[in-house]
């Protein structure tokens, strides 16, 4: 009789599968799911007690996503576009939480944006996947702020506003960690997201991250970087046909080609060996030559590990105030008398 194989374990004693949510259902071969994988992956790596992690959302597809990981975590599904905002008070009531945003780019990148950049000047400690596949997945597959201009939608329509860049704007208004990648290149993204769970502040991934049904077509340009040689007629799908996206993995300063089922092809490069990222100014150049170049630019762009924290901002205490007795938190009428008199 052959020994029953041991489930591997992390240092807290947890299995991967201590780590997993809901079954998903989001459409088959969706980008938001090859994320999820990498999010439950990097957190048993990272040994994080899922009872010590808040996950937040807003509204789209991507607002799914915390409801397929960590169970055992604490979750909260916001209104559109307000889960920074949700999150800023979650962790003013208890700074020992993980918190984890999964938004999207009409989430972030429209009604959400003031939220968003609000967010990264206070500098609230919280690892923010934004999900960008520049459309509106859950309301049929509309135009988001990140379109690329003439990306062009499966019925036709060719999107003339200039897209706003998630990276660059994270890097103007302060954010001390900012990186892009793409949901099929799995291992870059669990380094990365192990990165980010380490960061002390706001760390942003802008996750290029296809829509199988919305946006995977020719003429395209988000999530899906068309660089094709000539028009293919669209089809008309009853259905949506499992995609398994290849996995790829690109030396340091290369780029490479990914083509998908669909015929579509995205053209990704890594940052060099020798990039650095504590050069916001540079990052940024960086980045708009990627965009002059049709390329997506992926890996830590932006680093400044030091910068204070909400916390340090507000100098709040050590304890969670969640946790604080009432007479504390609430002290009585002289003491607010006494702060009165201070303003006089």
């Amino acid at each position: 009789m052959s020994p029953t194989p041991t489930v591997p374990t992390n240092q807290l004693g947890l299995t991967k599968q201590d780590y997993v949510g809901a079954k998903s259902t989001l459409c088959p071969g969706c980008g938001h799911d090859a994320i999820t994988a990498q999010i439950i992956q990097s957190a048993f790596e990272m040994n994080i007690e899922p009872h010590r992690v808040a996950k937040l959302s807003g509204i789209g597809c991507s607002s799914k996503t915390p409801t397929y990981f960590m169970n055992q975590a604490w979750g909260f599904n916001s209104v559109h576009g307000r889960a920074a905002a949700v999150c800023t008070g979650v962790t003013l009531a208890n700074r020992q939480l993980i918190n984890i945003i999964a938004s999207g780019d009409g989430d972030s990148m429209s009604i959400g944006m003031g939220q968003f950049v609000h967010m990264i000047r206070r500098n609230v400690p919280v690892v923010y996947i934004l999900e960008d596949n520049g459309v509106y997945g859950l309301t049929k597959g509309q135009f988001s702020a990140t379109a690329d201009i003439g990306s062009v939608l499966k019925k036709g329509d060719v999107n003339e506003l200039p897209p706003i860049d998630p990276c660059t704007l994270a890097m103007e208004v302060g954010c001390g960690f900012v990186a892009r990648s793409f949901s099929g290149n799995p291992k870059q993204l669990n380094t990365i997201l192990k990165a980010a769970f380490a960061h002390r502040g706001t760390a942003l991934i802008d996750v290029i991250s296809p829509c199988v049904t919305f946006n995977n077509h020719e003429g395209s340009t988000r999530s899906y970087k068309v660089a094709k040689d000539k028009e293919i007629p669209l089809q008309e799908l009853g259905f949506v046909p499992y995609y398994e996206l290849d996995q790829v993995d690109i030396p340091a300063g290369e780029s490479r080609e990914v083509a998908f089922p669909d015929g579509s092809r995205l053209t990704l490069r890594t940052l060099r060996a020798d990039y650095d990222p504590m050069d916001r100014f540079g990052a940024m150049r960086a980045i708009h030559e990627a965009r002059q170049a049709d390329e997506f630019l992926t890996g830590i762009l932006y680093l400044q590990p030091d910068r204070p924290t909400l916390h340090d901002y507000l100098h709040v205490v050590d304890e969670p105030l969640a946790h604080l007795a009432q007479d504390v938190v609430k002290p009585g009428p002289e003491v607010l008398q006494a702060c009165m008199e201070e303003l006089r």
